[in-house]
């Protein structure tokens, strides 16, 4: 059994007693990780031993240069390359089955087990929570035993403790009704207040301790089975955003179309521009011969620390086709906003909404209710709700913009300065301890865990 406790840290690790006690009966070391330090490429990275260089996940999305796209957080696991622990396993016995609770990329996985969250998009614009299960018929059960998906409580101002427990609540239906051989459980809680209120305030000693305690009946019914509990990255500190795309565009590379008196970020035309993903963008620049201009400008942007080009990207496992020309890599604290209009009142309306979707990158903000008028906030959604509950369409324009950004106090993607605001594994084998393990060394771990060599 397999826990992605996201943004746990050795740091953190103090905060949680029966995590403690899970790593003192076995054994925890630190985990190296990938750039960039973020979910999907992540994940990726564990599942196949490669870094994105290989499986192709340069980050939690990237631009489709076929389709002249910017997008974010696909599910389709065919966009992640490389052979996963489970093909290599099965190599060996066929018969070996997977669970795959809420880890990503999980669509289309071949696994035997599916859970992730998954809305119900309504024809009219209305969006409701809801999950896509593989069978199908697993959705019923665990709907029915646990409620509906909190899809409010995944992500968003609301996010918080209740996504987290029913995640590990549906992990253990699964693993008491079907007994998987791998069981892959993905729990997000810790990243939320901590890029809210920063790792090192009390929310986020808060939030450890209550994530302990919601993981401690799926870590007592574990039985047999080895368990192993690792993170993607540490959250640590930040005070800063870097308007990224804004640089471009007073650099006369990005261009934006206008619509409804709304600004677009306009892909096709622009010369430069960058998807923002935490502490790292790639930018993409259209003409070859742009590119060394391109390093200058982005180098001289105040929060800027490195600028990789060809080699850079190689040095670090990178050098993929789905990466941008130029990948930027943030000071210790700041990070990288996808916002690209110098005007808000000239922003798309879905920035001021939590919209993963149509974001051309990620947006923490999304996190708080306008900090700049919270109460108007609270008022906006207050009448939005209203309007879903009698099925009227309705926009939770709720989302502050630089205020939001303002706001964030922490942040990931670059490589930890200090191994205790790194991430870990804990395994309770201690057959198998190690000193410290690598990102690209836990697939081959697993398969050692299952008895499989490697």
């Amino acid at each position: 059994m397999v826990l992605d406790v996201v943004g746990l840290t050795p740091r953190l690790l103090e905060f949680m007693p029966r995590l403690r006690a899970l790593a003192a009966s076995g054994w925890q070391a630190p985990l190296g990780t990938v750039l960039p330090a973020v979910t999907c490429s992540v994940q990726s990275t564990f599942l196949t031993g490669e870094t994105p260089a290989g499986h192709g996940v340069v980050g939690n999305g990237w631009y489709f240069r076929d389709l002249g796209e910017v997008f974010l957080w696909r599910q389709h696991n065919g966009l992640v390359g490389g052979e996963k622990v489970w093909h290599t396993a099965r190599r060996h016995r066929p018969e070996f089955t997977v669970a795959n609770v809420c880890w990503w990329y999980a669509m289309g996985a071949d696994v035997n087990w599916t859970v992730t969250p998954r809305p119900v998009y309504h024809a009219d614009g209305r969006k409701d929570p809801d999950c896509y299960t593989d069978p199908p018929g697993l959705r019923d059960d665990l709907t029915a035993a646990l409620g509906t998906f909190p899809l409010f409580s995944y992500w968003g101002p609301g996010a918080g403790i209740a996504s987290s427990a029913w995640i590990c609540a549906a992990a253990q239906r699964i693993r008491t009704a079907h007994r998987p051989d791998l069981t892959l459980v993905y729990v997000p809680h810790l990243d939320y207040d901590l890029q809210r209120y920063g790792p090192d305030a009390p929310q986020a000693a808060v939030a450890a301790a209550e994530l302990d305690r919601v993981m401690a009946p799926l870590l007592d019914s574990a039985g047999d089975a080895t368990v192993v509990v690792l993170s993607e990255y540490g959250i640590t500190p930040v005070s800063r955003p870097v308007h990224i795309n804004r640089a471009l565009r007073a650099a006369g590379l990005l261009r934006v179309y206008t619509q409804a008196g709304m600004e677009y970020l306009d892909p096709w035309t622009s010369r430069a521009f960058a998807v923002a993903d935490h502490q790292v963008a790639h930018v993409y620049v259209r003409e070859p011969a742009d590119v060394p201009a391109v390093a200058r400008i982005c180098a001289g942007v105040a929060g800027v620390a490195e600028v990789l080009d060809t080699e850079g990207k190689a040095a670090h496992g990178l050098h993929h086709p789905r990466a941008g020309e130029l990948v930027l890599v943030a000071e210790r604290e700041a990070w990288f906003t996808y916002y690209y209009w110098l005007d808000e009142a000239r922003s798309p309306d879905f920035a001021r909404l939590v919209e993963i979707h149509r974001k051309p990158g990620y947006d923490p903000a999304e996190l708080f209710l306008d900090p700049a008028n919270p109460q108007a906030a609270k008022a906006r959604a207050a009448v939005a709700l209203l309007r879903k509950k009698i099925g009227m369409r309705y926009l939770m324009n709720v989302v502050g913009l630089d205020a939001g950004a303002r706001a964030v106090r922490g942040s990931h993607g670059r490589l930890p300065d200090d191994p205790r605001d790194g991430p870990m594994i804990i395994c309770s084998d201690r057959a198998h301890a190690r000193s410290a393990v690598a990102a690209t060394e836990v697939r081959d771990l697993l398969l050692a865990l299952s008895g499989f060599p490697t």
